[in-house]
């Protein structure tokens, strides 16, 4: 029997729902998620809308939000995880009183048709970016914005494993090797899963180093955060 990826979005079209959801709960028009590529100096990166709910305008809509903002928020990541906030052009939306301010950074007004904001994600340099919305209403609580800035590094987080999950081996790990990496997961010693799988010592680490290699992993503490984060084990 052979285990793959679990409790993980398996694709992108599962993303959307949650997405959807956090639109809900921000009373916003639409959504997009931006992804930060290329790497160094802010000059050298740019911004890729990789999943929105625009419709027809998707590309239209993109392209103003990255020449209105985007240098401001590829700066803006590597100092500071505030939620970044602006208004439209016709004065749509925000009117400068936004609560709460401290959670918030206001951006200047430019010409762009729909107000916004977007929650800056950071997790590492395959993992920065924004979920963005449109169209979100003027007042926010604090209890609102944190939690969907938690729900917005959850959305980023199921991508990345998408990422990572097409760059593994189309090998799955075997159930052997899935309980010997969530024992070691849990802080069990090779003794110790040894004696509770009923197998030697050297077996599991055999199991253990195969997983590693499965998963392109450097070592066990790797793989078994790479094995978390791609649903094998919790």
């Amino acid at each position: 029997m052979h285990y793959g990826p679990g409790h993980r979005s398996s694709s992108r079209s599962d993303v959307f729902p949650k997405l959807v959801s956090m639109q809900k709960a921000l009373n916003a028009r639409n959504f997009a998620v931006f992804r930060i590529s290329g790497a160094g100096m802010p000059n050298k990166r740019k911004m890729v809308c990789e999943l929105d709910n625009w419709g027809a305008s998707a590309v239209e809509n993109s392209a103003a939000l990255i020449e209105a903002y985007g240098e401001a928020f590829i700066h803006h990541i590597d100092f500071s995880l505030l939620p970044m906030a602006w208004s439209s052009e016709e004065g749509e939306g925000r009117d400068g009183d936004l609560d709460p301010q401290p959670l918030i950074r206001q951006l200047e007004t430019k010409n762009l048709p729909f107000s916004g904001i977007a929650f800056p994600v950071r997790l590492g340099s395959v993992g920065n970016g924004y979920v963005s919305f449109s169209g979100v209403p003027d007042s926010l609580s604090s209890d609102v914005v944190i939690d969907q800035h938690v729900r917005s590094c959850h959305v980023m987080m199921d991508l990345l494993a998408l990422d990572e999950r097409r760059s593994v081996p189309s090998e799955s790990l075997s159930e052997r090797e899935v309980a010997c990496l969530q024992l070691a997961g849990d802080g069990q010693i090779s003794e110790e899963i040894a004696e509770r799988l009923g197998l030697s010592v050297h077996t599991v680490n055999a199991y253990l180093g195969s997983a590693t290699i499965k998963l392109d992993a450097v070592n066990r503490i790797q793989a078994i955060a790479k094995a978390i984060r791609l649903g094998y084990i919790h």
